[in-house]
């Protein structure tokens, strides 16, 4: 059985194009099509498709209020966007208002054929940079650990006690250690901070 698509598209080239590509595959069939938000909202129900496909800038009303629309009326309609835009924002206001799927217009026809029977089974198919972009939202890259993370509890305490301007065998009094201890430390945070000398060091705690 063939799968009934239609479409949302302000723009009659790419409505005309996509339409086209719709009517070459075996398994799917073309069915209306809307230039406008509230031509779609008001045709849509009178003839439902199975799968519809949406532009995001539709003019007075978005292609994302479209879909909300739709989909409150028509919970089982399957809808993918088919846009220019990859902005994150607007991909996740797509995605509330109801999309499965979204897709950048350069996607090939062969990919969008695809994604139209994906999206027909119940799958969510997204163009690679969309899905990844997606991925980086939930997953976001760890930030760098900054240079006074990776100093221990004691380096913390010796390094704290200098910027109070203790002297080595004050610190070494203070904390019940050797004076050769708190310079070994001293050595190791001079490594970690990248720094060369007492005062460095400080600045360095100081300005964290």
């Amino acid at each position: 059985m063939l799968i009934k698509v239609s479409i949302v598209e302000d723009d009659p080239a790419t409505r005309e194009n996509l339409l086209a590509i719709i009517n070459r595959s075996d398994d799917l069939t073309g069915m209306e099509t809307y230039s406008s938000a509230e031509d779609a909202i008001r045709g849509v129900p009178k003839n439902l498709p199975d799968v519809l496909l949406v532009d995001i800038n539709l003019g007075r009303r978005s292609g994302i209020e479209c879909v909300a629309v739709l989909k409150a009326a028509h919970p089982k309609l399957q809808m993918m966007m088919v846009t220019t835009y990859d902005d994150t924002k607007l991909i996740f206001e797509a995605l509330r208002a109801g999309a499965s799927g979204y897709l950048l217009k350069r996607t090939p026809a062969a990919e969008i054929v695809a994604a139209i029977k994906e999206v027909h089974e119940g799958g969510s198919p997204m163009s690679a940079q969309i899905a990844r972009k997606v991925v980086s939202y939930f997953h976001p890259s760890r930030s760098p650990v900054s240079e006074m993370e990776t100093l221990t509890p004691r380096e913390h305490e010796i390094l704290t006690l200098l910027a109070k301007g203790l002297q080595y065998k004050e610190i070494a009094d203070h904390l019940d250690i050797s004076t050769s201890t708190v310079r070994g430390h001293l050595h190791l945070i001079y490594g970690k901070l990248h720094v060369q000398s007492r005062t460095e060091a400080v600045l360095k705690y100081l300005g964290r």
